[in-house]
């Protein structure tokens, strides 16, 4: 027999994406002996029973004859027009057809950026905490992660001149994922004029994920990194996923603005790849220009009545009544990122408190260092579960930290 040489490409060794990875797979283990848990690690709307507007279903169903055949591979102009017509609507100004793209999610049009973009041992900026998928893109194309802190003490707020501090000859873009996950911070728009000031002084390109961007509480206010950038090259990336809950319908966006010469080579470089993967899902493409329409319709689940809004108080009355836990209350996005105090197990490790709530308590969330944050005390739980479930959660979470607690503490002989 040959001596088959199937060892995985290196370059894997450092990706990690721990939504799906280990906890998930014993808890996938867990249910199929028959254990119920309680699923919060991830942000899949559906599976909590929150579905699409209807509106979106019936855009595809009357087009259904139209989707046999191979498309642009920007995506179909009426959606690209569309989401022109939303931009410009928001504040984004000079934007057109040739400059939106159309994805399977924003996952791929993620990948498809920094392959277009990144050379060898090139830096990105990334956040941390930060969604794995950055940092898992940034390697499998080449890249280093370079990571500016975000830290609960500023209400995961990054600093501008911590950034600017991290900027090396190899630095080539700035990522700002806002809203954010897992962290649900929403960025200031003073913030925001200072990143963009420091990446037109280092020549950095900005990439802004807003897959959550209509998604705030308590009277946040989002704007979109584009509507402040002006001539500074920016990326955009959104999609149907998680404002219209159609993670499945698997639709993104990706909007370049600035300078139009400065982005021409890389812009060219992405209607390449685009074209390399033929073109993005066609039935669902038909459900952006509706969706587009209907962006307020959030509001009935993010303010008061509404069920983001109670599952987010659910929590956040649950941490106020924990002994071992702190939280930001998130701003915007549908998680939260509860932290152990610093007074609490101070050789707290994540992972193996993680693993331990799953099969004892039988809840799966995920633990903070997957989100690139190192020395991690942070838990991160979607709040898509109704009220009560959350609030079981926390009841749980406190269970086995009390237990975690107590195994912790030194008993002392008599004698």
């Amino acid at each position: 027999m040959s001596d088959f040489r199937l060892a995985p490409a290196t370059r894997l060794d450092q990706v990690r994406y721990d939504i799906r990875g280990p906890l998930s797979l014993r808890a996938r283990a867990l249910e199929q002996d028959g254990v119920e848990l309680l699923r919060l690690n991830i942000g899949n709307p559906a599976r909590f029973d929150l579905h699409p507007p209807a509106a979106l279903r019936e855009a595809i169903a009357a087009h259904l004859h139209e989707i046999d055949a191979y498309g642009h591979e920007l995506g179909l102009e009426p959606a690209r027009e569309a989401l022109v017509a939303d931009a410009v609507a928001r504040g984004i100004h000079g934007l057109d057809v040739e400059h939106v793209f159309i994805g399977n999610g924003v996952s791929e049009l993620i990948d498809m950026s920094l392959r277009a973009l990144l050379e060898p041992d090139d830096e990105v900026l990334l956040p941390s905490p930060d969604y794995p998928l950055w940092s898992a893109a940034t390697r499998l194309n080449g890249g280093v992660p370079r990571y500016y802190d975000c830290p609960a003490t500023r209400g995961h707020l990054p600093d501008a001149a911590e950034i600017e501090a991290l900027i090396t000859p190899r630095t080539r873009a700035l990522v700002l994922i806002n809203p954010n996950n897992p962290t649900g911070a929403v960025y200031p728009r003073a913030l925001l004029l200072q990143l963009v000031a420091l990446a037109e002084r280092h020549g950095l390109l900005l990439l802004s994920d807003e897959i959550y961007d209509g998604i705030t509480y308590d009277g946040a206010e989002f704007t979109p990194l584009a509507a402040l950038a002006g001539d500074v090259p920016c990326l955009s990336f959104g999609g149907l996923s998680k404002l219209w809950r159609a993670c499945g319908y698997r639709i993104g966006w990706l909007q370049l603005t600035g300078a139009r010469a400065a982005l021409r080579p890389l812009r060219d470089a992405l209607q390449l790849l685009a074209a390399l993967r033929l073109c993005a899902n066609q039935m669902g493409q038909w459900a952006i220009p509706v969706a587009l329409r209907l962006r307020g319709e959030i509001a009935t689940l993010t303010t008061p009545g509404g069920r983001l809004h109670a599952t987010r108080a659910a929590l956040l009355a649950g941490v106020a009544r924990s002994e071992f836990l702190d939280v930001v209350a998130p701003r915007g996005a549908i998680y939260a990122f509860p932290a152990l105090r610093g007074d609490v197990l101070p050789a707290f490790d994540d992972q193996h408190f993680a693993l331990d709530l799953l099969e004892h308590e039988h809840v799966l969330l995920v633990p903070g260092s997957g989100f690139n944050l190192a020395a991690s005390r942070h838990l991160r739980l979607t709040l898509l579960p109704e009220p009560a479930t959350m609030a079981e959660v926390l009841a749980r979470l406190e269970r086995a930290l009390a237990r975690h607690v107590e195994a912790a503490t030194p008993r002392y002989a008599h004698g």
